[in-house]
């Protein structure tokens, strides 16, 4: 039955804005395609997060699906860095296109990789894939270091280089990254991203807990781009997005 109420506007999917980025963990297939058939309006891309791809062998399998359904998918940043310490970034890009992935994922959030060595890389891969990077670190002590200067300067460094989004690391935890320890969000580091002058709509913001998702809904819009959703929380997260849970139903009827 359809409703009468008047909620915010939603780009159609493929969205270019307004995205949702789906975690899965180690997803049984069965459950995955379940998941998929369900709620496929509602994702923009799947990530089989850090090495989940290697360790559980059906992806492949999880990708067909993915493609028939018009979502996006991606390997873990972790994965990419494990490639790049042995030496192996020729491989990476390999099984990659094996896949058949259009998109990948850049990030130095654990191994030892300086953020001008990620943005060439970012380059180099941008040349054959949509390339979404991440900024920031999963090791609490190496984010609350990391000054909101040099966010801003990782960032605009991997957009120069020919990403098309940058996500702003947190872990699925909710812990790192943006967020302290105890999963307060930096605030300050926020504000200053914000009020740098990027793009806002080139920004993905890693939300895997409600709290944050009504943060970022709340400061951003709508139609802010938001990633490791868990995949129980699809739907959810889409009701947040459109003021349909207790956190923002009134945020959209000012």
């Amino acid at each position: 039955m359809a409703h009468t109420l008047t909620l915010p506007e939603r780009p159609s999917q493929p969205r270019r804005h307004g995205v949702t980025m789906v975690i899965d963990s180690g997803i049984p297939l069965r459950a995955f395609e379940d998941i998929v058939e369900s709620f496929a309006p509602l994702i923009d891309f799947i990530k089989f997060g850090w090495g989940t791809s290697v360790a559980y062998p059906l992806v492949g399998r999880k990708i067909d699906i993915l493609k028939s359904h018009g979502i996006g998918a991606y390997l873990g940043g972790t994965l990419f860095e494990k490639y790049i310490i042995q030496g192996k970034f020729d491989d990476f890009r390999r099984v990659c296109h094996d896949y058949g992935l259009t998109t990948v994922e850049v990030s130095n959030g654990t191994a030892a990789i300086s953020h001008e060595e990620k943005s060439l890389y970012v380059e180099k891969l941008a040349h054959d894939f949509e390339v979404i990077s991440e900024v920031g670190f999963k090791d609490n002590s190496q984010s609350e270091n990391f000054a909101p200067k040099k966010w801003v300067e990782s960032i605009e460094r991997d957009l120069v280089a020919g990403a098309r989004l940058v996500t702003l690391e947190t872990r699925e935890s909710g812990r790192g990254g943006m967020c302290r320890p105890n999963g307060e969000l930096r605030y300050g580091l926020i504000e200053e991203i914000l009020d740098s002058g990027i793009d806002v709509t080139r920004l993905m913001f890693e939300a895997p807990t409600n709290d944050l998702q009504s943060y970022f809904v709340k400061r951003v819009g709508t139609n802010v781009n938001l990633g490791n959703i868990p995949s129980d929380a699809i739907v959810s997260c889409e009701t947040i997005r459109v003021g349909l849970r207790s956190e923002t139903l009134l945020e959209f009827e000012r």
